[in-house]
């Protein structure tokens, strides 16, 4: 599903590095050991470590499609329900077999702000703006979230400072975002590019609670947690909005998928990716999934690629590229974003 900044530090021969920022997916792997005799630490991937880089370019690609074909007959409330309760009955009983939700119970105050900003918020901003606009051009959108959680961290506190290049990237990915509404202005829901706006809020602010106050405890528990809470909070306002007949098989396909290949498989594959090739490797998905999302987008439900998207996508991922890019010096140790 989509992007997100701010990742956990990992300890890497006993020192800290930080994960790429770019993808909403990635917050929720604690900090992993990376022995010195381990392959991933070589050049070139297996291939184990190819096929399962190739399947979470595709897993993290598709939701936006399965997303936009749901709300066609499913209230955004609805979907998130059904999306956050299908996956937590696949993930909770292995969090709870590996005992990873109590230490996450304990600190229940950033879990809880945690799982508002992450999953809460976004998902059913995500859904009602996909009732309006097009998949591919909410992903592309929403592939401007390094650069919200940039700008966050200026503000937050960090261990980098803005400087020139940093500057320019993030006047670079404006423009992107510019020319991505702007050129087709006419074609644009105002209300659903507000929307989108919340989502990436969302998915900028809730990595930077969890490399704060709940890094170090275990991925699959924040995750699993998380789910759970959502979908119980979820739950009356879709008893209210449940559809008058049941879905059609292609709704109910999405749904299924979206929740159980696209959430709890996404998470399972994605913790077994970074084991095999490391953490800074797999964070580079998110540089495809936008584009993934936009072709099926535009293969399967015909969707229109207008210039603005092109354009816009290109210069986003530059301006991405360049404000996030930690400037080249010796390793020490880094201190949180």
């Amino acid at each position: 599903m989509t992007a997100v900044p701010w990742s956990p530090p990992v300890s890497v021969l006993g020192e800290h590095r930080e994960l790429s920022q770019h993808d909403p997916h990635l917050t929720s792997q604690p900090p992993l050991l990376i022995e010195k005799d381990d392959a991933r630490t070589g050049d070139s991937l297996s291939r184990r470590g190819l096929l399962l880089f190739a399947s979470m370019c595709v897993i993290w690609g598709i939701p936006y499609l399965m997303i936009r074909v749901a709300v066609k007959e499913l209230a955004p409330s609805v979907l998130v329900f059904a999306r956050t309760g299908l996956s937590a009955l696949v993930l909770l009983p292995l969090a709870f077999a590996q005992g990873a939700i109590r230490p996450v119970l304990a600190r229940w105050k950033p879990f809880l702000l945690f799982a508002f900003l992450e999953i809460a918020l976004p998902w059913i901003f995500l859904a009602r703006a996909e009732q309006k606009i097009s998949s591919s051009l909410t992903a592309l959108l929403i592939a401007a979230v390094p650069l919200i959680g940039a700008t966050t961290a200026l503000f937050v506190g960090g261990d980098d400072r803005i400087d020139a290049r940093r500057a320019f990237g993030l006047v670079i990915g404006v423009l992107g975002v510019a020319a991505l509404v702007g050129l087709d202005l006419h074609t644009t829901s105002a209300l659903a590019i507000v929307e989108v706006g919340i989502v990436a809020f969302g998915y900028a602010t809730g990595p930077l609670v969890l490399t704060r106050s709940l890094s170090d405890l275990p991925g699959i528990g924040v995750i699993a947690a998380s789910l759970g809470l959502c979908a119980v909070v979820y739950a009356p306002a879709a008893a209210v909005n449940l559809p008058p007949t049941f879905p059609s098989f292609k709704v109910t396909a999405a749904v299924l998928g979206l929740s159980l290949i696209c959430t709890a498989l996404a998470f399972i594959v994605f913790f077994k990716l970074i084991a095999e090739i490391g953490p800074v490797r797999s964070t580079v998905i998110t540089y495809v999934n936008p584009a993934v999302a936009a072709v099926l987008g535009v293969a399967l439900l015909h969707e229109k690629f207008t210039a603005g998207m092109g354009v816009g996508f290109v210069l986003i991922l530059a301006g991405s590229y360049l404000a996030t890019r930690r400037a080249q010096k010796i390793p020490a140790p880094v201190t949180d974003p």
